[in-house]
């Protein structure tokens, strides 16, 4: 009987897709209402809501998502492209969010609509996490549910606001999660917002597999152990990336160390409080990770594969692989294309 093996923290995101099925779905799908302001900024929107369906990918039915307008007409962004939003104000009234975002741009008007303020007061009472993208901030200020808060608001809008709105500390950062408060100031501060949101409502695995898939080179150097919350510094990463170069051809651990100019004992000393597992047992997972994109990716046979990832027999990569996803690499789903 094969043991069965789960991946450490530096390669999980990596095989989220993949782990899916192993893990319980969500009990209920978490609403998300965008309303779209005029001239709102197309890519702070769709930075968040990529986010949430990437997630939806990696752990089906987690979020549902729904957009309006004022009067539930058609809506012009920032960039020029019309967007038909699901319903109108009284639509947003009738539903039980549990986020509600403010999209807003650099050309959205500043003046606060009554009805969008009154909606905003309800959602408020209602305890519905609140968000504002761009300069939606600005609405969500002038309608009070930012008090006592710290936000994130485009530096174009930032000396206004901070005269206007008095009980909400402003900052510089490109978002701000606080508490049940959710503010972006750009579109990559849409993203991150959202990426921590996510990671809060629904843990950190999930946060990495969407970093591994939509910001793949941030993810190879972000913070890597939550729980110790430290970064792969610079050592670590040269020895990482002296793995990802020599997948084929694994070197040993002398190798790795020397290549490196590290001891031994100074490598495991990294891969342990960094990523909290041991350099050789990283450098197997990294392979049966590229084991797994290849099977699904190619027209290589198992014997192919099993070569190009460094391993010795096709038995021997395929006890590791079951190990990992449960069955063998013979079994893996080839995507067509």
């Amino acid at each position: 009987m094969i043991d069965s093996r789960t991946f450490g923290s530096g390669i999980q995101g990596k095989n989220y897709l993949q782990l899916q099925s192993t893990r319980p779905r969500p009990e209920f799908s978490r609403l998300v209402g965008f309303i779209l302001l005029d001239h709102f900024s197309l890519p702070s929107f769709t930075q968040a809501l990529d986010t949430l369906v990437t997630a939806n990918l990696l752990a089906a039915g987690t979020f549902a998502t729904q957009t309006y307008s004022p009067t539930g007409a058609e809506v012009l962004s920032d960039l020029g492209i019309v967007i038909r939003p699901d319903g109108d104000y009284r639509a947003v009234e009738q539903a039980r969010f549990d986020l509600l975002v403010v999209c807003g741009g650099l050309r959205t008007p500043l003046e606060l609509d009554p009805r969008l303020k009154a909606l905003l007061l309800r959602a408020a009472k209602q305890q519905v996490t609140l968000c504002g993208l761009w300069n939606g901030a600005w609405q969500l200020g002038q309608a009070g549910v930012l008090d006592g808060y710290r936000c994130a608001i485009h530096p174009e809008h930032r000396g206004a606001f901070s005269e206007r709105v008095r009980g909400c500390k402003t900052s510089a950062e490109s978002h701000v999660l606080d508490r049940d408060r959710l503010t972006a100031a750009s579109p990559s501060g849409a993203f991150h917002l959202f990426l921590e949101w996510i990671g809060a409502q629904c843990g950190s695995a999930l946060a990495d597999g969407l970093v591994n898939i939509l910001a793949f080179e941030e993810s190879r150097f972000r913070q890597v152990n939550p729980t110790l919350k430290v970064q792969m510094t610079p050592p670590l990463r040269e020895v990482v990336t002296l793995m990802e170069a020599n997948i084929e051809e694994p070197l040993t651990i002398e190798q790795l160390c020397d290549y490196a100019g590290r001891s031994r004992r100074q490598v495991e000393r990294l891969f342990r409080e960094q990523l909290d597992t041991a350099p050789m047992r990283y450098y197997l997972e990294l392979r049966i990770t590229e084991g797994r994109r290849l099977l699904q990716h190619s027209t290589l046979s198992v014997l192919e594969v099993a070569v190009a990832c460094g391993f010795t027999s096709v038995t021997h990569f395929s006890k590791r692989y079951s190990a990992y996803f449960g069955y063998p690499p013979s079994k893996e789903r080839r995507l067509k294309y």
